[in-house]
This record gives structure tokens, sequence and C-alpha cells, in this order.
């Protein structure tokens, strides 16, 4: 009788820890810090490799167990040792491709051997992001598409879907996430205060911090990649025009 006591005591507490636990909030990608040893890292041995362009799923064991990762389709032999950098952990993803829902995978990159040897890390510390800070001031892209970021934030209830140009210098680059480079622009307007003197947009193309440059791509509101990261507007698919 003592021990059913028990364990029913017990187990009200378990789920009444459960019922109270607070829901994490929602937090874009642009809000992750920036980590100053690279963190976001998975180090393993590749158990199994299916190939699904423009992905590589790779499944790892690594020294906490095994996970899913998705990289830029690449040759990757089973049994090799790898690192996936800039490792950002997703749930439930679906692969259309694949047909298939993943629980957790995380997406990165392919590490060098440089990036490899000096990687660490827990991946859930978030994304491994340059960032730098700037006196900017940028003119204004000139033609019928052409924004500055603050009119970028300014028309979040009218411009989802519409293409646009914004020319700004270049304060952050996350590379290799999803299979894209996340680039954040600032051109001297905005409200640093409010956050919108910060756009981000995504591409395929490469940029460095300090560059200004040219970008034309589609406006995004409320976008929801999932996993809590959402962002108010974004610009995505974009080209990048160096001046």
């Amino acid at each position: 009788m003592r021990r059913l006591f028990f364990l029913l005591l017990l187990a009200t507490a378990v789920v009444g820890c459960g019922s109270n636990s607070p829901k994490p909030a929602n937090i874009s990608l642009d809000q992750i810090p920036a980590s100053p040893a690279g963190g976001g890292s998975l180090t393993g041995e590749v158990l199994e490799h299916i190939a699904a362009s423009p992905y590589s799923y790779v499944r790892i064991k690594t020294s906490k167990g095994e996970v899913w990762a998705a990289v830029n389709e690449a040759q990757i032999e089973k049994g090799t040792q790898v690192t996936v950098s800039n490792a950002t952990l997703m749930t439930k993803f679906e692969s259309k491709s694949l047909s298939r829902t993943f629980d957790e995978i995380y997406f990165g990159s392919l590490a060098t051997a440089g990036e490899a040897a000096g990687a660490g890390g827990d991946p859930h510390a978030g994304t491994a992001t340059t960032a730098a800070t700037f006196d900017v001031h940028v003119e204004k892209a000139t033609g019928a598409h052409a924004r500055t970021v603050a009119e970028i934030w300014a028309q979040t209830a009218t411009i989802d879907g519409k293409a646009v140009t914004i020319r700004g210098k270049v304060v952050k680059v996350n590379e290799g996430v999803m299979g894209k480079n996340w680039i954040h622009l600032q051109d001297g307007s905005g409200d640093a205060g409010q956050g919108t003197n910060d756009l981000t947009v995504t591409s395929l193309e490469v940029a460095s911090i300090g560059e200004t440059v040219t970008i034309a791509g589609i406006a995004r509101t409320n976008k929801d990649f999932g996993s809590g990261y959402l962002y108010r507007v974004i610009v995505e698919d974009a080209k990048v025009v160096k001046k």
C-alpha cells in the first residue's frame, strides 16, 4: 500500500511540474547572440547518408548520441568523421522530397578542415555569427522597387510578396544555415531601439561584413521557419550586387 501511495504521489508531482512549465517564446534568428567561441557545431561519425537535392541528410553518431543533420548536397561516405557548423535545431521538419518528418534535425554546413579542428560546443547555443558595429549612412537605392530599411518596416502591412530593392551596409552574416546565407543590412534609417534599423536578407550569394551592397528580392512578412524562428519582415531569395 505504501509503495502504491508513493508511486501515485510521484506521478502527481511530475504532472504538476509539467503543467506549470513555461512555454518558450518565439525567437528570431537575428536575436540569437553571437558566439565568440564559434559554437553550434556537431562532430561525429556518419552512420547514414541520404541524398535529396538540394540537401544531404546525414545521421551522425556524436558524443551525446545520434542526431540527424541537413547540409548542402555533398559526397559524404558512410563511416567518415564530419563536423556540421552553424547547426540550428528544427523540430517536426517535413522533407517533401523524402516524404518524411524529422522529429529533430540540425541545419548547417559542412565545416572545412580548419573549422572542424576548432569545433565544439552545444548546438543549442545558436548559430555561429559574425557581427560588427558601424556608423551607417548609405544613399537609398534607385528604381521603382527601391526602399530604405525603415520604409520596409513601415510597410509591413502591405509589402508581403512584393519585389524590393535595398542598398545598405552588411553588418552581420550567418552563412550556410538551412542552405542559405543570412545577411543583415543597415542604411542609417530606422530606430535601433525598436529594431527597425536592421533588415534580414536570405540569399544563395555571399557578402562580407563592411561591404555596401544593393540587394533585390521578395519581401515576406510574419515568416515562420518553425522551432520558434519568426520574422516580422524578411527579404528572401535576394540577388546581391556589390558597390
